[in-house]
């Protein structure tokens, strides 16, 4: 099939509602995105950003990848912060990971899958770091939702060393960085007690929420 026609016709009908709710809805959105929130999340497409955070088209600035990792050569993931920081103006950055990750599982695995392996070291390097806490956890599950917090909290690290939010801060903009996991299972989104608003807080919220993280590992 060349023309993916219930995509066409399910779109239609989302813009009707859209119409229906507010008249004018596609004009202002037309006219200017103001978002306050930039969303670093995994691609998995049980993951739908807005749907889940109940906004709007135009309230929340997205960037998506495998694992919602934040690495300091993704020029993608570094223009999408920079745009977000510097152009729209963004208050806050989410890292939102979730539990029952396809990266997550295969890095715990040692499941070979190709070229998405490379980009998948960067979570096998977390799972080194934390090696010992990943090996105190009772079950497989347990471990896996785990490394998948840990990914997060070191995601957010990440961030906190990127020059785009260390300018931001220097020049004295507001904005806040934070840790969240979504679980797929529920669909509730949880705070993992990860949020930084200047260089300092980093070394101590980072010990904090891997403490915190730890203990729902041993669950």
């Amino acid at each position: 099939m060349r023309v993916l026609w219930q995509l066409f016709d399910n779109n239609k009908k989302w813009a009707a509602r859209m119409r229906e709710a507010s008249p004018d809805f596609f004009e202002v959105l037309f006219r200017q995105q103001q978002p306050d929130y930039l969303w670093i999340g995994c691609a998995d497409s049980r993951v739908p950003a807005n749907e889940i955070t109940g906004l709007l088209p135009g309230e929340l600035f997205v960037h998506r990848n495998v694992a919602n990792l934040v690495i300091h050569t993704d020029l993608n993931c570094l223009s999408v912060i920079q745009y977000a920081v510097e152009v729209l103006r963004v208050g806050h950055i989410i890292v939102c990971g979730h539990l029952g990750c396809g990266g997550i599982r295969a890095v715990l695995e040692g499941e070979k899958m190709g070229l998405i392996d490379n980009w998948l070291r960067h979570v096998q390097d977390t799972a080194g770091k934390h090696r010992a806490l990943l090996d105190s956890a009772r079950t497989d599950e347990a471990r896996q939702d785990l490394l998948c917090r840990l990914n997060v909290i070191e995601q957010v690290c990440n961030l906190v060393s990127t020059p785009i939010v260390r300018d931001a801060w220097d020049r004295g903009q507001a904005l806040s960085l934070h840790g969240w996991i979504y679980d797929i299972r529920d669909g509730i989104l949880h705070d993992l007690g990860l949020c930084v608003t200047r260089p300092d807080e980093i070394g101590a919220f980072y010990r904090k929420a891997v403490g915190e993280v730890s203990g729902a590992g041993d669950a």
